[in-house]
Parts: C-alpha cells; structure tokens; sequence
C-alpha cells in the first residue's frame, strides 16, 4: 500500500530525469495530473497525456526536456508537505524558491498554483513541492 502518490509520482520522474529516460508512466489521479500539467505549463516537463496500461488501468504519460548537452530541465524536485508533516503557508509566507528562479506548487481552495500565481491571487495552501 502506497501512503504518499504525489511523493511516488515525483520520484519516478526524478530517477527517470537522472536515467534519461523520454518518457515517464505514473498511476493516474486528478491531482497527479494537474501537477504534471502545471510542471509542463513552467517548461519543466514535455507533454502530459492520459493513457490506459497494458491492464486498462489509466496512466499519465509524461514526456521529459532536456537541453542541448542532455541536461534535465529539472536540476531539484522535492517534496515539502508530506503525510507525516503537512506544510501550510499564508499568502503572505509563501516559499520563493532559489531567489525566484524555481517555484514551489501550492494546492489552494482554487486549485493547484505556482507560489507566484498564489501571491497574486492573494491564497494561501498547502506547500506541496519544490522544483529547479
């Protein structure tokens, strides 16, 4: 039994990052999947996409970028809040990741934001992960 998805998912597609993998498969959740979708909207990741395994299960497809010298476009991903400790930040308090040049996820009352969209919109939440 799996106690934590979201650490799962960012696991798989840290260690595919680092294996240089093209392409990720992640169980599916409509969570996982609107975190995959923001990562892919802030040019972490490539192309998301909803798929069903060999099963029939439903699977996210995720698509990894590198640059030109095969670098993964994600240098950190680590996850904050965690079952055993959640991590919660005002508006006010938010994370700034690397000085501005990474961005944390935060699950908000209007959905899934980057620390800069939730500072905007004046919400608070649920400090999911950091990326870079």
């Amino acid at each position: 039994m799996m106690t934590d998805p979201i650490s799962d998912m960012l696991t798989r597609i840290r260690n595919a990052a680092r294996a240089r993998h093209e392409v990720v498969i992640v169980p599916f959740s409509k969570l996982k999947f609107k975190l995959a979708q923001l990562l892919s909207r802030e040019s972490y990741i490539g192309a998301v996409a909803e798929a069903t395994d060999s099963g029939g299960k439903p699977v996210i497809s995720i698509s990894l970028t590198y640059n030109k010298e095969g670098k993964s476009a994600i240098e950190r991903l680590v996850r904050v809040s965690k079952p055993g400790l959640r991590v919660y930040a005002q508006s006010d308090k938010l994370p700034v990741v690397l000085s501005g040049y990474g961005i944390a996820i935060i699950s908000t009352p209007e959905g899934l934001m980057t620390n800069r969209e939730a500072k905007r919109a004046g919400l608070g939440g649920e400090v999911l992960c950091e990326v870079y």
